[in-house]
């Protein structure tokens, strides 16, 4: 009698553990691309929710009536889906998962909008289908008690303790075999597809819980002797820059345009037989070029490519530095352009709030930000995310006359931004035809950004900053995520692999110095947006031995081969290590990891220490020479 009206107890938590059990799996095999290699991989997939979804519902078993109980199983269930359903419109956009740094950052919710309309799916709302089942039959099922029976429904401890048992099994058993097939699983929290596919979406969001509240304590934790090794690894891998190109831009007005998801596939190339940058291509043959130039960007997007712009360092693996340490103490390129006499300015019209800007670039050293509220924007000149970008540069300009000189001066773009929306009067080439809205729409945004930029270089020229300026020109992340990936294969006519898909991370990078000599000229070393600031203060005549950085002079002879992407991917001159594969770029295929082996252990430690210096914001213990002279005294 005891086991039966036990059973019964367990009953409605059981039956919502199997429904949404069964539904994770449903997302995770429809909703998410995890790449399964065997049966014992797909198996873990499987059971991998059952731990959490057993461990949360089981607390229902501590209410003493079956109402309660079955009260918190359904809102928990909701509350579940709803975390589910987040992770889905999450990944549709960013082909990633949710963290919690991500969550927090609520001020950017306000202006997703359109972003966040067009990824809905109708069939979405049958993800909360079990929810209301539950709801009804939790009614129906208290019309059938009898009044008295409410007074003793609660669940024995012996009941509780068997049922705990049983879940700590489940979920050491998921947890060993998941080591089985991935050792060392919960050492790589950059890789949170490995992670989801291993312990599961649920388990995962715990894991990030305990990561957030682990990062949060190394900044009380850290102090100045952390930062003597990261310190000498930098130095033993500075490498000597161009020396002939030392100053080639010294006291010249600096120009940097972000351009909003632009990937480098399109440059050179057509769609419909039209050129989808014709402008961008004529700039490149007077400008130096560099063709194998990445994106290194993670959740932050558009702040990571800045964070990496002004820092040379890494942006984090989870949510944007932007938000979860935008009061670090940094050592940005705007603050060290104010000892040569530089003013600094951001141009973007957006909230000043989105990615945290208003407080971070006063941290960076920047003198003014020009945002949303310093730019006149109406129905007929926005268009998807904002401001158009013709006339977004245009009254920019306006703004840029009024600054001193020389300055510093960075300008994001906004109309290539996903969902990729256009008036009609504004297309100049017809959209791609595939399966992918997405890729079909992102030609016409692409060729009206370079248009807006053509004429933002004439206008340059009209108002005489043109010919004292160096312009640096980028993309700033990719645009077209791996959900795309098919009708990709389509417009590239080639299988993108893991191999292709890394190479599609390759963004524009253009060095345009107006007058200077060597034009037209591609350069072909890998590198990155971490090699942004050694590239541009060497040009602006500024020693860069001393500063902390991870990247190096772009035009360096000795500059190393290798690029880092934040995923843990990189990219040699001979390989790319990508999903856990090593591939031969002379032949695009897979080859044997040993080939790869020699840059994984330089990959991960330069990941790990520019995580160490974020997390613990270990720039406010270097100040110069007091901080070398403080460390001198400590080791003496």
């Amino acid at each position: 009698m005891t086991n039966k009206s036990s059973l019964s107890k367990l009953s409605f938590i059981l039956t919502a553990t199997i429904l949404l059990w069964i539904k994770t799996y449903i997302v995770y095999k429809t909703q998410f691309d995890i790449k399964i290699e065997n049966a014992t991989q797909e198996f873990i997939l499987f059971i991998n929710p059952l731990s959490f979804l057993l461990l949360i519902l089981g607390i229902g078993l501590f209410f003493k009536t079956e109402k309660g109980r079955n009260r918190y199983t359904i809102i928990t269930s909701f509350i579940i889906t709803f975390v589910l359903f987040a992770n889905v419109m999450f990944y549709r956009f960013f082909n990633d998962f949710l963290t919690l740094p991500v969550l927090f950052q609520t001020s950017n919710m306000g202006d997703l909008g359109n972003s966040a309309f067009e990824l809905f799916k109708w069939t979405d709302i049958l993800m909360f289908i079990d929810v209301i089942v539950l709801a009804f039959l939790a009614k129906y099922l208290s019309k059938k008690k009898e009044v008295d029976e409410g007074l003793s429904l609660g669940v024995s401890r012996k009941t509780r303790f068997a049922y705990y048992v049983a879940v700590l099994a489940v979920f050491i058993s998921n947890l060993a075999l998941a080591e089985t097939e991935r050792p060392e699983l919960l050492t790589r929290a950059f890789d949170r597809e490995m992670l989801v596919k291993n312990i599961g979406t649920y388990n995962y969001h715990i894991y990030d819980a305990v990561l957030q509240s682990k990062t949060k304590a190394q900044r009380a934790l850290a102090d100045s002797s952390e930062f003597v090794e990261i310190e000498n690894y930098l130095k033993a891998n500075q490498k000597a820059p161009n020396e002939e190109l030392f100053g080639a831009a010294e006291n010249k007005n600096v120009i940097i345009v972000s351009l909003e998801s632009l990937q480098d596939f399109v440059i050179g190339n057509t769609v419909n037989g039209q050129e989808v940058t014709p402008f961008l291509n004529d700039f490149i043959e007077e400008s130096y070029y560099f063709e194998n130039f990445y994106h290194q960007t993670g959740q932050g997007k558009t702040s990571d490519s800045e964070f990496l712009l002004d820092n040379s360092l890494y942006p984090l693996g989870r949510g944007s530095v932007f938000f979860t340490h935008g009061g670090n103490e940094f050592n940005g390129t705007p603050e060290l352009l104010k000892d040569k006499g530089y003013y600094s300015a951001v141009f973007h019209a957006n909230n000043r709030s989105f990615w945290n800007r208003d407080v971070v670039y006063p941290r960076l050293g920047y003198d003014r930000f020009f945002s949303l509220a310093d730019y006149e924007v109406t129905p007929e000149n926005s268009v998807g995310w904002g401001l158009k970008d013709k006339e977004f540069f245009e009254q920019s300009v306006e703004h840029m006359k009024t600054l001193p000189q020389p300055f510093y001066s960075k300008f994001i773009t906004l109309t290539n931004h996903f969902p990729f929306e256009l008036d009609e009067e504004d297309k100049m080439v017809d959209e791609f035809d595939s399966n992918s809205r997405t890729l079909n729409r992102y030609f016409p945004t692409v060729r009206y950004m370079d248009e807006a930029f053509k004429y933002f270089i004439e206008d340059l020229k009209a108002e005489g900053l043109y010919e004292n300026s160096i312009i640096v020109v980028y993309g700033d992340h990719y645009g077209i995520s791996q959900n795309h990936n098919v009708a990709m294969e389509q417009y590239l006519g080639k299988e993108v692999t893991p191999y292709q898909w890394t190479q599609l991370q390759k963004v524009p990078m253009i060095v345009h110095i107006p007058g200077e000599e060597h034009k037209g000229k591609k350069i072909s070393k890998v590198s990155g947006q971490i090699d942004l600031k050694p590239t541009l203060l060497h040009l602006l005549g500024i020693d860069t031995k001393d500063h902390v950085q991870f990247g190096s002079d772009m035009f360096s002879e000795e500059k190393m081969d290798f690029a880092v992407l934040r995923d843990g991917s990189f990219i040699t001159d001979k390989y790319v290590y990508a999903d856990n594969k090593c591939y031969d770029k002379s032949t695009e295929e897979e080859t044997n990891l040993s080939a790869c082996e020699p840059y994984m252990e330089k990959a991960k430690q330069e990941l790990d220490y520019s995580d160490k210096i974020v997390y613990g914001d270990l720039l406010r213990f270097y100040e110069g020479k007091n901080y070398r002279l403080e460390k001198t005294e400590d080791h003496n």
